[in-house]
């Protein structure tokens, strides 16, 4: 409990959201100082949504709710509660973990291999969407790769569910086929062969350049399809408003200390939308689904 932060709340007056509580324990799993604020104010009620879930399911919604609601955990809490949730959800993805916890996946990654749960070495992740997906899509990267050149018409769609893959892996398959790139990234093959042959290693194909955001929006600018439709015009202002550029962010050791935390929490959120807006357009149908920006 933070008192001072729960005095905030209590000075406030303004209607707080819901708390949530866990019914079969009866425990808040989100919302311990408001009600603590809403005693301080004399109140005798506050508002609560009721979660039926089992316990280890309630810690993750405490963690995930955190985001949204009140004091933002420190990178140590986040932390020992990524640990907490590989070992009660082994079979969670890294990035799924990631988005409940406020961490990078490749954070999580770090803390998985640290861990020592049987399920965590699983060869198989249940990803953002529910959906179980292999760790390794070597395989299912080659199958869309064949079968994009036996008939390069067929829909993202149509591949990934033949291939196993997702319709955006499917997709980056297509992006490097086109620029004469074998399907699987060069480091998946290095470590395949790494662990598959005693002989040396190939070289690995240098990196792919990074995008360009100035150069993508003057490309889009240029298309008649956007650029002659209001719907059209409305998403290039959009785009052009929020996206990132190449310049360099204002450092953060200027940040005051009692902003760090929701300056936090306001680019994990940033992150999570255009993740969730990224994956929307890769699933969006399209009759002409041979063609990508």
């Amino acid at each position: 409990m933070n008192a001072e932060y729960t005095r905030a709340l209590a000075r406030t007056g303004t209607r707080m959201p819901p708390i949530l509580v866990h019914r079969r324990t009866m425990c808040v799993i989100d919302g311990v100082h408001r009600v603590r604020a809403a005693e301080l104010s004399g109140r005798e009620h506050v508002e609560a949504q009721f979660f039926d879930g089992d316990e280890d399911d309630a810690f993750v919604l405490a963690v995930e709710a955190n985001t949204a609601n009140g004091l933002p955990l420190s990178v140590a809490d986040r932390k020992a509660a990524a640990e907490r949730i590989i070992v009660t959800h082994p079979a969670r993805s890294d990035r799924w973990i990631a988005l409940v916890s406020g961490l990078s996946a490749s954070t999580v990654g770090e803390i998985r291999k640290c861990s020592s749960v049987q399920g965590g070495q699983s060869n198989t992740r249940i990803g953002r969407d529910g959906r179980e997906r292999p760790l390794d899509n070597s395989e299912g990267r080659r199958l869309a790769g064949e079968l994009m050149r036996a008939n390069p018409n067929r829909s993202l769609r149509d591949i990934a569910r033949a291939a196993g893959i997702a319709p955006s892996t499917v997709l980056d398959v297509r992006n490097r086929i086109s620029c004469g790139e074998d399907p699987v990234p060069a480091r998946k093959d290095a470590a395949e062969r790494q662990a598959g042959s005693a002989g040396p290693p190939r070289r690995q194909a240098a990196p792919r350049d990074e995008l360009d955001p100035v150069a993508i929006m003057r490309t889009l600018c240029k298309d008649p399809s956007l650029r002659l439709s209001e719907v059209g015009r409305a998403l290039l202002r959009w785009l052009d408003t929020h996206s990132v550029t190449d310049q360099a962010p204002p450092p953060v050791e200027e940040i005051p200390a009692h902003c760090a935390g929701p300056i936090a929490a306001l680019a994990r959120h940033n992150a999570r939308f255009w993740t969730a807006y990224s994956d929307r357009i890769s699933d969006q149908p399209r009759s002409d689904d041979h063609t990508a920006l």
